[in-house]
C-alpha cells in the first residue's frame, strides 16, 4: 500500500470516526427511523469513498456529508412513494394474479429505474412522452398542448425513446 493510499485511508477513518455519530443522530431525527438513520449515514460514507477525489472536502466535511445525506433521503422518499403506488395498484389484483416476492421486487425495481429516467428527463421531452404513451394523445394533438410544433414533439420523443433504451 503507497503512502497516499494510507493516508487516504486514514484521513477516512478520521472522517468517519470524528463524523459518523453526529450524521447517524441528524438522520434519526429527519427520519424518526434508527436502523433507516443507520443505513443512510453507512450510505453517505460510501457515497464519499466512491468520489472521485477526497481532497476537496473543504473545511466543513459535515456540509458534504449533510449534502450527501439529504440526496439519499430524498432518494429513499422517491423510492417508498414508487413502491407505495405499485403495492396498492396490486392490492386490487385477486390473489391468483398477485406477483410473488421475487417478481414484485423485480418490478420495483424496474419501477424505480423508470422513475429515474423520468425525472432526468427535461420537462418538455416528459410531458410529450407522458401524453403519448399514458393519455394517448397524437403528437399533433400533443404540439397543440404544449405549443410547439410538430418537428419539436418528433424531436422530444426521440429523445424519451433514446432514454427509455438506455435504462438497464
Amino acid at each position: 500500500m503507497s503512502s497516499i493510499d494510507r493516508s487516504l485511508n486514514l484521513h477516512v477513518q478520521n472522517l468517519y470516526c470524528e463524523h459518523h455519530g453526529w450524521l447517524q443522530r441528524w438522520l434519526d431525527r429527519k427520519l424518526g427511523n434508527r436502523c433507516d438513520a443507520a443505513d443512510l449515514a453507512h450510505d453517505t460514507f460510501i457515497r464519499l469513498l466512491t468520489r472521485q477525489s477526497l481532497a476537496n472536502l473543504g473545511a466543513e466535511p459535515r456540509a458534504l456529508l449533510t449534502h450527501i445525506a439529504k440526496g439519499l433521503v430524498i432518494d429513499r422518499w422517491r423510492r417508498q412513494d414508487v413502491e407505495r403506488a405499485y403495492l396498492e395498484t396490486i392490492a386490487h389484483l385477486p390473489e391468483p394474479d398477485v406477483p410473488s416476492p421475487e417478481t414484485r421486487w423485480l418490478i420495483l425495481e424496474a419501477l424505480y429505474r423508470i422513475d429515474a429516467m423520468l425525472r432526468e428527463m427535461p420537462e418538455k421531452t416528459r410531458q410529450a412522452f407522458l401524453m403519448s404513451q399514458i393519455d394517448g394523445m397524437t403528437y399533433a394533438q400533443i404540439a397543440s398542448e404544449l405549443n410547439v410544433s410538430l418537428i419539436t414533439v418528433k424531436r422530444y420523443m426521440r429523445d424519451a425513446f433514446l432514454a427509455c433504451l438506455s435504462v438497464t
